[in-house]
């Protein structure tokens, strides 16, 4: 798991993953179990946005990528992780 900034952050979360990354259905569990809310791009149906996660990632489309308005990115967290740093993001809204 990595964990990154970024510059230029979107307005909402954004949680690039796959329908089949067990990983993916994790992080989405999370989000709609913590009540934030966020955009799901699934980068199998999105040519840009897996091109995007490609980059990002130094070449990998590695998933679940997830991008938080303040800049901070989660790459492949792990359910721990997750949930820690969504309860840091909800405590600054």
């Amino acid at each position: 798991m990595k964990i990154k900034q970024i510059e230029h952050p979107p307005s909402t979360i954004v949680l690039y993953g796959t329908s089949w990354c067990y990983g993916s259905r994790q992080a989405r569990q999370a989000l709609d179990e913590s009540g934030l809310v966020y955009q799901w791009i699934d980068i199998d149906r999105d040519i840009e946005a897996r091109q995007f996660v490609e980059t990002l990632n130094e070449g990998y489309r590695s998933v679940p990528t997830i991008i938080f308005p303040d800049g901070s990115v989660l790459v492949e967290p792990d359910w721990d992780t997750l949930i820690a740093h969504l309860e840091r993001f909800k405590t600054r809204s």
